[in-house]
C-alpha cells in the first residue's frame, strides 16, 4: 500500500508540473480530487490495511491528499489571475497627459503683483481675522457705520470678544504697516476677504482683493491718478478709456471710483455694466487725516493715497467673464482655458 502511495504522489507530482492551461488543471481535478479519483480510491482500500500499519498509512495518505489539493489550489489561482488580467491592444491611442496650472485668479494676482513691483511698491500681508479696531475704528469708521452690522460682516467667536471678525478688505494691512514703518510707505496688501453677502453673478462671500498705499511727504492726488493710469494700461491695454468719478469711504478724503470701458459690450450698454457702458474697477483716494493720526503719523507732515480692487471683478473685465461665480466651480472646461 504504501508503494502504492509513493507511485500516485509521483504521478501527481508530475501531472501538476504539466499543467499550462485550465482545461488541464480542470481534467487534473476529474482525475485525482473528486469523489472517484485516484485518492479516494485509495482511502477506500483502508479497510484492507492491517490495524498495525494503518497510523502510518493513513498519515501518508493525508499528505498525499493535501499535496495535491494544495497545488491545484495554487495553479487555480494562477489561471484566474491570467484569466482577469486584461489583453493588451497595441493599436489604441495613448492616454491624454493633463498638466496642472495656476487658478487664473491666481495668474491674475500674480500679474497684478508685478506690474506694481516694477512701478516701486513692496507687497506686505497680515492676517485673515482682525479685531474691530484694525478693520474699521483705526480706518475712520464711525461706530453707525453699516460695515459694522451684521448683514456685512462675519463675527468670529473668541472668548468674551465682540470685536474679532474676519476682515472685510485688506485695509487693516495698511494700519499695521503704518503702524511699524516710518514713512515713505508704499506697498500693495493682496489677500482674501469676507464679506456676509449674497452671491450673484458680480459678488461673492469670499474673494480676493489687491489695495495699496503709498505716504510720504507731498503726496498728491495727481500721483494717485497716474498710478492708476499706468496701471490700468499695463493690465488691460494701451487703448483702454477709463475715468474718475467722486465717491465715498470713511478712510479716504478726497475719495474717487475709477471705471473702465465696459468690454462685453464695447460702451454700450449691457446687463453686465447695468446699461451705462462704464465698470467700477477700483476705488482710491488720499489717506485721511485721522487715519494718518491713528497710526502716529503727523498729517501736516505726511500724505498719502490708497487704492483698492477685487481681483476676481478685475481679472472678469479682463478676460470678458459675464459670471464671477465661474471662477470657483471647477469645471476643468472653463478653467483649462487659463
Amino acid at each position: 500500500m504504501l508503494e502504492e502511495i509513493k507511485a500516485l504522489s509521483a504521478q501527481i507530482k508530475s501531472d501538476l508540473s504539466a499543467i499550462s492551461t485550465p482545461e488541464e488543471l480542470e481534467a487534473f481535478r476529474l482525475k485525482h480530487l473528486v469523489r472517484k479519483g485516484t485518492i479516494a480510491q485509495l482511502f477506500d482500500r483502508m479497510r484492507e490495511v492491517s490495524k498495525e500499519d494503518k497510523p502510518l498509512v493513513g498519515k501518508e495518505m493525508n499528505i498525499l491528499r493535501t499535496t495535491a489539493q494544495s497545488g491545484f489550489d495554487e495553479l487555480q489561482s494562477g489561471v484566474s489571475k491570467k484569466e482577469a488580467k486584461p489583453s493588451e491592444d497595441l493599436t489604441l491611442p495613448p492616454r491624454t497627459l493633463y498638466h496642472g496650472h495656476e487658478h487664473p485668479i491666481m495668474q491674475a494676482k500674480a500679474r497684478m503683483e508685478e506690474i506694481f513691483i516694477r512701478m516701486g511698491f513692496t507687497i506686505a500681508t497680515g492676517p485673515d481675522i482682525e479685531d474691530d479696531y484694525h478693520n474699521f475704528e483705526a480706518l475712520n469708521f464711525p461706530p453707525d457705520h453699516p460695515a459694522r452690522d451684521m448683514q456685512d460682516t462675519f463675527f468670529v467667536k473668541h472668548g468674551d470678544r465682540e470685536d474679532v471678525v474676519l476682515r472685510t478688505h485688506t485695509s487693516p494691512v495698511q494700519i499695521r504697516m503704518m503702524q511699524s514703518h516710518e514713512p515713505p510707505i508704499r506697498a500693495i496688501m493682496p489677500g482674501r476677504v469676507y464679506r456676509n453677502e449674497s452671491i450673484t453673478a458680480r459678488s461673492l462671500a469670499e474673494f480676493y482683493q489687491v489695495e495699496g498705499l503709498y505716504v510720504d511727504k507731498g503726496v498728491t492726488m495727481a500721483q494717485l491718478k497716474g498710478t492708476l493710469f499706468e496701471f490700468a494700461k499695463a493690465y488691460y491695454g494701451e487703448d483702454i478709456k477709463f475715468r474718475f468719478r467722486p465717491s465715498f469711504f470713511p478712510f479716504t478724503e478726497p475719495s474717487a471710483e475709477m471705471d473702465i470701458t465696459c468690454f462685453l459690450c464695447d460702451g454700450q450698454g449691457c446687463r453686465v455694466c447695468k446699461q451705462s457702458g462704464w465698470l467700477e474697477i477700483l476705488g482710491c483716494g488720499m489717506v485721511h487725516p485721522n487715519v494718518l493720526s491713528n497710526c502716529g503719523i503727523d498729517p501736516e507732515v505726511y500724505s498719502g493715497y490708497a487704492f483698492g480692487m477685487g481681483i476676481e471683478r478685475t481679472q472678469m473685465l479682463a478676460i470678458g467673464l459675464d459670471d464671477i461665480r465661474l471662477f470657483y466651480e471647477n469645471d476643468m472646461r472653463f478653467l483649462g482655458q487659463f
